[in-house]
C-alpha cells in the first residue's frame, strides 16, 4: 500500500483579492506563507515522512513545497499545473460561470476563452498522479498542486456525498491510499486560520 498526499499552494495575492487564478501565478502572502509553515509543522507533528516531494511548476505550489519539506529537493511537474482558464485569467472570480444545477463541473466552457475543458484537466491530474504512484520507490508522497485541479482529480475518485465534507482551504490535505491502479480517499486535512 502506497500513501499520497495531495496538497494546495498556500494563500495567494490573486487569492486575497479574489481574481482567477490559473495558469498565470501570482506570488504567496504572508498568510500563505504561515499557512505552509502549519502544514510543516502537522506532518512534523505527526511524523510524516516522504519518499519523494512533487509540485506543479508555478511559483505558489513550489514555494509552498519547499517550506513545508525545508527546501530539499521537489520535482516540478506541469501535469499537476492548476486549470488554464484562458481569458479569464487575472480577472475578478465573479465573472467564473455558475455550475447550473445537476452539474458538478464547467465542462467545456474555457475552452471557448482559450482555456482547457474540465475532462482534460481531470485526465491529466489523474494520468500524473497515477504515474507518480506507480513507481517503485515511491511509497509515501507529497504532491502539491492547486484548487482547481485537486478538485477534477477528487471528483473521479469520490462520491459528490464525499466531496462536500472537504473545506477546500489554502493548505488543504487529502490522504489517499494507492493500490493497483486505484486511489481510496482516505481523510482530508484544513486549516482555518
Amino acid at each position: 500500500m502506497k500513501t499520497l498526499y495531495l496538497m494546495r499552494h498556500g494563500q495567494t495575492l490573486f487569492n486575497l483579492r479574489g481574481k482567477i487564478q490559473g495558469a498565470c501565478d501570482s506570488p504567496l502572502t504572508e498568510m500563505g506563507i504561515e499557512q505552509a509553515n502549519i502544514a510543516k509543522n502537522y506532518f512534523k507533528d505527526k511524523e510524516i515522512t516522504f519518499d519523494h516531494v512533487y509540485s506543479s511548476t508555478q511559483e505558489r505550489a513550489v514555494d509552498t513545497a519547499e517550506i513545508v519539506c525545508e527546501h530539499r529537493d521537489v520535482v516540478r511537474l506541469k501535469g499537476l499545473k492548476e486549470w488554464n482558464f484562458g481569458l479569464f485569467e487575472g480577472e475578478s472570480e465573479e465573472l467564473n460561470p455558475k455550475i447550473k444545477p445537476g452539474e458538478t463541473s464547467y465542462g467545456d466552457f474555457f475552452v471557448d476563452y482559450g482555456g482547457e475543458s474540465s475532462e482534460i484537466v481531470q485526465e491529466r491530474m489523474n494520468d500524473t498522479l497515477t504515474e507518480i504512484m506507480k513507481k517503485e520507490s515511491h511509497k509515501n508522497i507529497l504532491c502539491v498542486s492547486h484548487g482547481g485541479s485537486m478538485y477534477r482529480f477528487i471528483q473521479k475518485w469520490l462520491s459528490q456525498e464525499q466531496i462536500k465534507t472537504i473545506k477546500f482551504t489554502n493548505c488543504c490535505i487529502l490522504k489517499f491510499e494507492y493500490s493497483n491502479g486505484r486511489f481510496e480517499f482516505i481523510e482530508s486535512i484544513s486549516q482555518d486560520i
